[in-house]
């Protein structure tokens, strides 16, 4: 794949938000079918204990006191 195919200024965001993650070292999948991105701070990723949804449609999941995840919902309508 040549680099002028893909939009390297999207990285580039990307890239700029990972020092304000919970944890730097994460883990992602999306699901098309869904339209969600999944975010994990471990690998295997951890059982949730507890789970919030902000008024932005992500679940922030927890393990105790701990943020171990993150479900962006309806990722394709984010502009």
């Amino acid at each position: 794949m040549a680099v002028t195919s893909i939009d390297i200024k999207s990285y580039l965001q990307l890239a700029k938000v990972v020092n304000y993650l919970p944890k730097q070292d994460f883990w992602t999948a999306y699901d098309a079918e869904a339209d969600v991105i999944y975010i994990n701070f471990h690998q295997p990723s951890l059982p949730a204990d507890d789970s919030e949804l902000t008024d932005d449609d992500i679940i922030i999941r927890y393990q105790g006191d701990e943020i171990i995840g993150l479900s962006i919902l309806n990722v394709s309508k984010i502009r």
